[in-house]
């Protein structure tokens, strides 16, 4: 896996700034991380991530920052099948979607293209809040290293 690189300074910090928040060195690598991050990392991968970078930061801070990723809409997190949150860059306002976990290998890739909210029919008095609909299977890396061992 090649090492992580900060994001544009420019762009992360504008993407800070616009949610009013304070532009700190470990939210501008934590948010350029989940940019260039093809699948969700977990609080553990992002931390190895943030000491490839030499980016110093203690786990609250960490959790702290993620969270606050989160509530800004610059980052979304989908539970994995461990139950630990993983986490992806809230990329163009992708909104509710569907994501896909791979039962070999354990990543978890969005499918913004899949709402799980459209066309949801509820009884009479049920307002949803949030909806997830997770996909699983086997990836196109998982998939290629089956038909190889086969």
């Amino acid at each position: 896996m090649p090492a992580p690189t900060l994001p544009s300074e420019q762009s992360a910090a504008a993407l800070i700034a616009a949610c009013g928040g304070r532009i700190t060195r470990t939210r501008l690598a934590v948010l350029g991380i989940l940019r260039d991050s093809a699948h969700s990392l977990s609080h553990d991968d992002i931390a190895a991530q943030l000491l490839a970078l030499d980016v110093h930061h203690d786990r609250v801070t960490l959790y702290r920052t993620l969270d606050w990723l989160v509530e800004q809409g610059l980052a979304h997190r989908v539970s994995g099948p461990d139950r630990a949150w993983r986490f992806n860059s809230g990329r163009d306002n992708a909104g509710a979607h569907a994501h896909f976990h791979c039962d070999r290998c354990g990543h978890i890739v969005c499918l913004e293209s899949i709402r799980p909210d459209e066309s949801l029919a509820l009884p009479a008095g049920y307002r949803p809040e949030r909806a997830e609909l997770v996909f699983h299977g086997t990836c196109p890396d998982c998939g290629r290293r089956r038909a190889e061992d086969a």
